[in-house]
């Protein structure tokens, strides 16, 4: 394992500054760099664990077996979907209106 402790160079400070929209004059760049350099020194410090497992193995998965047959069955006739709801008028049900007012 390498021991060295990575840094940020200034080139590399200064892009990060122009992607927070942060200025050299507006900034401490010692204490901005230090930081920096203290949350590079935490990745080297995850990437010691072992992810070499499977990361899908914390997710319970499913096999064909135990889902369901694909059959095709005798849906609802009109007549029976219109006594679902008295609001049924050619082919289609009443609902209340959700858009415009009181949205």
């Amino acid at each position: 394992m390498n021991d060295t402790k990575r840094t940020v160079n200034e080139d590399t400070l200064e892009k990060l500054l122009y992607l927070s929209r942060l200025s050299p004059e507006s900034t401490d760049m010692v204490t901005l760099k230090k930081q920096v350099d203290e949350i590079v020194g935490y990745f080297d410090i995850l990437s010691k664990y072992d992810d070499s497992e499977n990361p899908y193995d914390a997710y319970p998965t499913t096999t064909a077996e135990k889902l369901r047959e694909d059959q095709i069955v005798q849906g609802l006739e009109m007549h029976d979907v219109k006594k679902v709801s008295e609001h049924f008028l050619d082919g289609y049900f009443q609902v209340p209106k959700v858009l415009g007012e009181g949205a």
